[in-house]
């Protein structure tokens, strides 16, 4: 509702029909004092009279510099956020009109420096924007009421409104936008990062090397938020290498676009190019990661991902005391992308990492790296919650503080039922929150913190141990005592023991309360039988390859080693240009059944091709995948982006489709993104496939994937809007 006044007269405007229209008589030369007052519930009004030139004289009831303002007015609108109760990002929404983000940063605008820096060639245009926490963003627009702003470039000559008018749209727009957000389905807010991709020198193991970097940091920028909220990542390239990034576990609904596996989802984001991963965390809480997708890049650019519960929401287990991201990762002397090409040229395996790390330090088991540990200090008595990821690239790990019991709560951001272990196992890919209860009292010790390889293939591997100190605040009565305190070692499996691998794994149960359900799909549109595991593929003639008859070490699924495309798959899916990039024949069974876990067959050549499976929106599938011992048996941890899945059962031998299913659990099954398929055995997985795009599935054993042990899902568009995948962004890179 709209209420105007002149001295006497009151009137309301609240529909458009002819006879409900207010009328104001005026008497020519006679100048009339309009009161206006603005008693919408929700929405920012622009008000005018055709003709006529409006002077302002007053607003909220305190008299201001009389200016003459016209129906159309271009606008320029500073909005900073404050830290009164605590900086935080702010999406605001302006109804009626797209605008022109022309300057963005954080601290305070500076108005004599700030505009210096302003984007007046190709600025973005859009309708809603979040203002940084803890910064400011600027604005400019035409006020010209049609409904669309307007398409020419924004000049230097851009005529400014007034400051009251800038201050007065943008207290209306706060006020505004806070009552839809009040409405809203979701309290979430937008949080924006800048990822620098940048060279920084960093020294391990005695040695200095250049790596690939986000900001300088090693490992990267941890991205807090909470459920509900939007992230968006500007990524800016500025090294040699094609960079994409993945945000690991993100179920990115609709917004495929953002999920970064290279020529899957993207072409990659070139030298002195940027890219904006947009995407809304819906459904999910707890611990992910994110990591670049190409090549062998994620070797030094990861970061974790932390989930907050909704505001006001609390765990479903005791509030920790403290909460500590602990991710794993690899270390190579040598450069990479430089260990990876010679392995391809070769057709051999890639030489192994030369240490383990726990956030980025490889500990003192390695030379000269005592400096270089990881220490976490806790204070008796208290709970900690650690955030586990394993970021390494080809190896699973066993984890372990001396003398201390774990109580896992969470696996791949989704709760589960709280189990107690004295080693956790994790594979690249997963991450498991586990809390750590403190000793009751100063113990007089120190405890070491130890990672080491699950390692079940033929192959060599990195055969050493990372660790860090967990050490205790002294009693401040003790705190000048020079006693060295003793170290304690934990006992962690051996290296192959499969027995531990499979009694932890059949542990993990999910929360599966009325509030934390394990929505099983119970139904099975779907079924598919995937055979995964390593295999050998021809060499081209003019090269010297290191297998028998000038073959090459390779991988498939179902005996397809996939051939990565020149052009991103989603691309070519959405936009119906398919010929040439991929096809949809990917074989729901292995091409020829064989004893998968014996005798190998005589012929274990591989095929290749870029093959995919084409889904129904909201189909419901069971997938049973199922290791080979071709070359060994081996475990795999397959990922599969865009879902959760359940894990409802798996075995050592040979799936048996008649009498397996009978033990499969379809109550509490665990949820994850990523599962350890069984060195010798299989695992059976359900999932809904309500995510139109194109979504990956592959190991995340690094040297696996660059051999070919991978493939993916195209799901199609559901019926409803709600149920399509969204255009690509302006600025999705070019291959």
């Amino acid at each position: 509702m709209l209420i105007l006044s002149t001295d006497f007269l009151g009137f309301c405007t609240t529909a458009r029909s002819t006879k409900d229209t207010s009328k104001l008589k005026v008497k020519p030369g006679k100048i009339y004092f309009l009161r206006l007052i603005n008693a919408a519930l929700n929405d920012e009004l622009f008000f005018s009279v055709a003709n006529h030139t409006l002077t302002i004289a007053e607003a909220d009831a305190i008299y201001v510099k009389p200016f003459e303002t016209e129906t159309r007015q271009f606008v320029e609108l500073v909005m900073q956020d404050t830290s009164i109760l605590g900086a935080e990002s702010h999406p605001l929404h302006l109804h009626g009109f797209n605008f022109f983000v022309v300057g963005e940063g954080f601290r305070n605008n500076d108005a004599n420096n700030s505009p210096r820096n302003f984007n007046l060639v190709d600025s973005i245009e859009r309708n809603t924007v979040g203002v940084p926490s803890g910064g400011c963003i600027v604005i400019r627009f035409l006020t010209d009421n049609s409904g669309s702003s307007s398409n020419k470039p924004l000049t230097e000559t851009l005529e400014m409104s007034s400051w009251f008018l800038k201050t007065l749209l943008f207290v209306l727009s706060a006020l505004w936008v806070f009552a839809e957000l009040a409405f809203a389905k979701h309290h979430g807010t937008t949080r924006h990062y800048k990822f620098n991709i940048k060279l920084q020198n960093v020294t391990r193991l005695c040695q200095t090397k250049s790596i690939l970097t986000v900001n300088g940091q090693f490992p990267g920028p941890r991205i807090i938020a909470r459920e509900g909220d939007t992230v968006l990542i500007k990524v800016a390239n500025h090294v040699q290498n094609n960079v994409t990034l993945h945000w690991h576990g993100i179920r990115q609904l609709r917004s495929g676009w953002a999920d970064g596996p290279a020529y899957i989802t993207q072409c990659p984001i070139q030298t002195g190019q940027t890219y904006v991963y947009n995407f809304t965390i819906t459904g999910q809480r707890g611990t992910l990661f994110w990591h670049a997708h190409i090549s062998w890049l994620r070797a030094t650019l990861y970061g974790p991902i932390v989930i907050l519960p909704k505001k006001g929401v609390a765990y479903p287990f005791p509030q920790p005391h403290k909460e500590v991201p602990i991710i794993f990762g690899e270390w190579w002397k040598a450069d990479t992308e430089t260990i990876i090409n010679q392995a391809q040229q070769s057709g051999g395996a890639p030489n192994n990492s030369d240490a383990f790390t726990i956030n980025g330090l490889p500990g003192p088991s390695y030379n000269c790296s005592a400096k270089d540990t990881f220490k976490l200090k806790v204070k008796a008595g208290k709970t900690y919650l650690l955030r586990l990821i394993n970021a390494a690239l080809n190896d699973e790990l066993f984890f372990s503080i001396a003398n201390h019991t774990l109580t896992i709560v969470e696996a791949d951001a989704v709760y589960t039922k709280p189990f107690k272990t004295n080693t956790v196992l994790i594979t690249p890919g997963q991450t498991t929150n586990v809390l750590l209860k403190a000793k009751p009292h100063f113990p007089n010790a120190t405890f070491l913190i130890a990672a080491r390889p699950y390692a079940t293939g033929p192959a060599t591997f990195d055969n050493t141990t990372t660790t860090g100190i967990l050490e205790y605040h002294k009693n401040p009565l003790l705190a000048n005592s020079k006693n060295k305190l003793p170290l304690l070692k934990p006992k962690l499996p051996a290296f192959n023991d499969t027995t531990f691998a499979a009694k932890f794994n059949n542990k993990l149960r999910s929360l599966a309360t009325s509030k934390f359900p394990a929505k099983v799909p119970k139904k099975v549109d779907r079924h598919f039988f995937f055979t995964v595991g390593l295999g050998l593929s021809p060499c081209s003639k003019n090269q010297t390859c290191q297998g028998p008859n000038n073959t090459r070490v390779g991988a498939s699924i179902n005996n397809v080693s996939f051939v990565q495309p020149n052009t991103a798959l989603l691309q070519a899916h959405f936009f119906n240009r398919s010929k040439g990039v991929y096809t949809t024949d990917f074989p729901v069974n292995p091409p020829v059944k064989f004893n998968y876990t014996g005798t190998p067959p005589s012929n274990i050549i591989m095929s290749s091709g870029t093959k995919v499976v084409v889904l129904k929106f909201n189909t419901s599938v069971e997938l049973v995948l199922q290791d080979t011992s071709i070359i060994g048996a081996e475990s795999h941890p397959l990922h599969l982006h865009g879902f959760n899945f359940f894990v409802i059962g798996q075995g050592f031998g040979n799936y048996n489709p008649n009498t397996d299913p009978s033990n499969f659990n379809l109550v509490d099954p665990l949820e994850r993104n990523t599962v350890g398929v069984p060195s010798g055995g299989w695992v059976a997985i359900r999932f809904l496939a309500d995510n139109p795009g194109v979504w990956f599935m592959h190991c995340h054993l690094e040297v696996h994937t660059s051999w070919g042990l991978k493939m993916a899902w195209i799901v199609t568009d559901g019926n409803r809007p709600s149920q399509k995948l969204q255009p690509p962004p302006s600025d999705l890179p070019k291959c």
